[in-house]
């Protein structure tokens, strides 16, 4: 199996005026820009999704000026907005069981940014971030943890990436049901699972933008939603397969760690880049490899790198 080095970095950023995150955006804005649409970069298009993003996520809307004031460069609120940007497909698979959030992402590794990040934007929350400060995977203050997978349908419509949708949903809720509740005004642009875990329950929900949010029959996901999967899907996605042994297994890290949970490189370059074990009524989660991990929490986070080899399945 081709092995790859990919390097992960843990950083702090506070409320985001100090600095410490402009200097790390700074750094990326050069690879993702190209992310943003050609609506996005018209002066009517960033107009539109900051207006989107005001009337849907007001309680961000200072955090998104004082980020966009720092990173100095072309279009950074349109960007930020995170409601124009190219669509992404990731591959992955989770679970939530008895407060426990599991989670394997899978995608290739030169696009995923790596970066998990402790912020105080309104509140506590640590979390995998991607696209500047929206979020795979992640965890709150207040015990609740939200993480996504593709949906695996090609539709695309007007809405947020569900990046910026995890971020929102842990600065803002404080239990499964607000979160759920504060999902079912929010437009989604692709077709997105997420599991959400608190101390008391754990759900999916199906989200898309030709569809209102829809609970799935537990709290499992992996690439497709309530429509069947045509055996093409499957041969190139193993996502029934995958939600069978992830629904077998629970919330077994060990398990994520094996195939078929645990996926070495595809035709697309996508392979599984990490797991994710939180337990948010700790405040901690662990991230791991085969034969590595780091462990992460409200109480003890700490900045630094690791450089780990993929495709070493256990």
């Amino acid at each position: 199996m081709r092995q790859q080095r990919k390097t992960f970095q843990a950083i702090e950023v506070g409320d985001g005026g100090d600095g410490r995150w402009a200097a790390h955006a700074r750094a990326l804005w050069q690879d993702l820009e190209g992310l943003l649409t050609a609506e996005g970069r018209t002066s009517e298009g960033a107009e539109r999704v900051r207006a989107l993003f005001r009337a849907h996520m007001p309680e961000l809307v200072p955090v998104l000026e004082r980020l966009a004031g720092q990173l100095d460069r072309p279009g950074p609120e349109a960007f930020l907005t995170h409601a124009a940007l190219r669509p992404f497909s990731p591959a992955c698979t989770q679970i939530g069981r008895n407060g426990t959030l599991l989670r394997n992402y899978d995608f290739p590794p030169d696009q995923c940014e790596g970066t998990i990040v402790s912020s105080r934007f309104l509140r506590p929350v640590i979390g995998m971030q991607d696209m500047l400060w929206g979020l795979l995977d992640g965890m709150n203050d207040a015990g609740l943890a939200v993480s996504l997978t593709w949906g695996g349908r090609s539709v695309y419509g007007r809405g947020f990436a569900i990046l910026i949708v995890v971020r929102y949903l842990l600065e803002t809720g404080d239990t499964v049901d607000e979160a759920v509740g504060r999902l079912r005004a929010l437009p989604v642009a692709v077709p997105q699972n997420l599991t959400l875990v608190d101390p008391a329950k754990a759900v999916t929900v199906f989200v898309g933008p030709d569809m209102s949010p829809t609970l799935a029959p537990d709290a499992c996901a992996a690439n497709h939603q309530h429509l069947p999967v045509t055996d093409e899907q499957e041969r190139a996605m193993r996502t029934r397969e995958r939600l069978r042994a992830v629904r077998a297994a629970g919330a077994d890290v060990a398990a994520m760690l094996k195939p078929p949970l645990y996926r070495p490189v595809d035709e697309q370059g996508s392979r599984t880049l990490y797991t994710a074990c939180y337990r948010p009524v700790e405040g901690r989660v662990t991230y791991y490899w085969p034969g590595e991990f780091w462990r992460q929490s409200f109480g003890d986070f700490t900045s630094g790198s690791r450089t780990v080899v993929l495709g070493q399945a256990g």
